[in-house]
């Protein structure tokens, strides 16, 4: 993980944070909404990561002596500078477990905090958790589209900087088997897979010999990029030759890589050539600008791909880029809180919250959940948030609490799951979830609703600041 220190935040975070402090408000205790409004890809669901980094980040989260210098440069004043040599996170959090699938407008992670605190620390909230939610969207949509077929992380080289590190991560949790980044690999014990270059094979004067001195190197995992040159009358020919080498010498060519060119016929034509030649064992992978759709397609063509190297459009999360997640103040100073807009899609909801997840007597979601304050327990109504003569009755159905504590005084209060855990639960809730949401065209929209509480407390609120 990065080194990340507190100025790892906004300018205005800090502006904000000194006039709290010279008005007397720094312990006025706040609490704020993480969410998202619009859901990416134009899908039916989103998955939640980025949680346990932000956690890990939060414990030891505090402004060195470089950050304290560049402040004082900046012009902050000496009182509010010594006051940040001592800044810690000391809040308490309320989140939805990582790798659940989430919905836009319900709360999926609450800070609760001394105002500077919480003030300083959103930045990097939503830096972490809008970027790697993003992705392991993106990447379960891909395993979707996948099966059970091999998915393996190519992006780093195309990602966002430093971005690809996370990205890594993220797309674990959205189902991916191994990545090809070594970083990532080491630090989040993430299983590292890769081939070998064009450069490679082009750096010698002879295609074979090539193939055959990476196979001396790497005999128990060798993987052959077959489309240099030519790959149904060079590469592949070579490879079956370098195969039938190394079974002499009692291994196995591992697979072969298309990296160019009508993925779904030259893989027939391989799958062909290598099964004629008795190397029915040797898998075919594919790359080459790959997403979900094409990686639907190719296997609707019944292209006998068995491991697909995906990279930009998963590490950049292609089309959208971005995750539009917001981080709202919903209390402070012992009042419920909303912003009010002439847009009634940014309207905030006031008070802290509870979410729950309506099911259906068989467990699986029923497609529908409602925000509540955080004192009700049960509600057999839910309201539309934008249009009041929308409702939905929810009667005894399940209500699954979604929102639990997880750090307390700045501490992480339940234990640290492994990553391969997080995605083990995340395809399990994915599971839960009906047909008819993870469909990649017109997918069916999941319902967010408001109790009736909540709703009252929101048009009191809205009607009084509008007096």
């Amino acid at each position: 993980m990065f080194n990340f220190t507190a100025s790892y935040t906004d300018l205005y975070q800090l502006t904000m944070a000194q006039a709290y402090f010279f008005h007397g408000q720094k312990d006025n205790i706040a609490v704020f909404d993480y969410f998202f409004r619009k859901l990416p890809f134009d899908g039916g669901y989103a998955v939640f990561a980025g949680l346990e980094d932000v956690l890990e980040i939060l414990q030891d989260f505090r402004f060195d002596r470089r950050d304290l210098e560049f402040l004082r440069e900046k012009g902050f004043q000496p009182e509010f500078l010594k006051f940040l040599e001592h800044f810690r996170f000391t809040g308490t959090i309320y989140s939805s477990q990582e790798g659940d699938v989430v919905f836009p407008v319900r709360p999926i992670l609450q800070v609760e905090a001394k105002i500077i605190e919480a003030q300083i620390v959103e930045t990097m909230i939503l830096n972490i958790l809008n970027f790697q939610t993003l992705i392991a969207t993106k990447a379960s949509r891909m395993r979707l589209a996948a099966g059970q077929n091999t998915l393996i992380d190519f992006g780093l080289r195309r990602a966002q900087g430093p971005g690809g590190y996370y990205a890594s991560r993220a797309c674990m949790i959205g189902g991916f088997n191994a990545t090809s980044n070594v970083a990532a690999g080491r630090d989040y014990n993430i299983p590292v897979s890769g081939t070998m270059a064009h450069s490679y094979i082009e750096s010698f004067d002879d295609e074979l010999e090539a193939f055959s001195h990476f196979a001396e190197g790497q005999p128990d995992g060798c993987v052959l990029l077959v489309d240099t040159y030519d790959t149904l009358n060079s590469g592949l020919p070579n490879a079956i030759l370098t195969a039938k080498m190394m079974e002499k010498k009692g291994h196995r060519l591992l697979g072969i890589r298309l990296d160019s060119g009508d993925l779904a016929y030259l893989s027939k034509k391989c799958r062909e050539m290598l099964d004629q030649s008795g190397l029915d064992y040797v898998r075919i992978a594919a790359s080459n600008q790959l997403d979900e759709h094409i990686i639907k397609s190719l296997l609707e063509q019944q292209a006998p791909i068995d491991v697909f190297g995906v990279g930009t459009s998963l590490v950049t999360g292609a089309p959208d880029a971005a995750l539009d997640g917001v981080y709202k103040l919903a209390f402070s100073g012992g009042k419920p809180r909303i912003k009010i807009s002439e847009n009634v899609k940014k309207i905030t909801l006031p008070h802290r919250k509870q979410v729950f997840r309506v099911l259906d007597n068989d467990g699986r979601f029923a497609g529908a959940d409602v925000i509540a304050l955080d004192t009700e327990t049960d509600m057999d109504i839910m309201y539309h948030p934008l249009y009041p003569d929308k409702s939905l009755a929810i009667g005894c159905k399940i209500k699954e609490p979604l929102l639990h504590k997880i750090m307390e005084g700045g501490k992480k209060s339940v234990p640290q799951s492994s990553l391969a855990d997080i995605a083990r639960y995340s395809a399990e809730r994915l599971r839960l979830l009906p047909d008819e949401f993870k469909r990649f065209n017109y997918p069916h929209v999941y319902k967010v609703g408001l109790s009736e509480k909540l709703r009252n407390e929101r048009d009191r609120l809205m009607a009084e600041y509008k007096d």
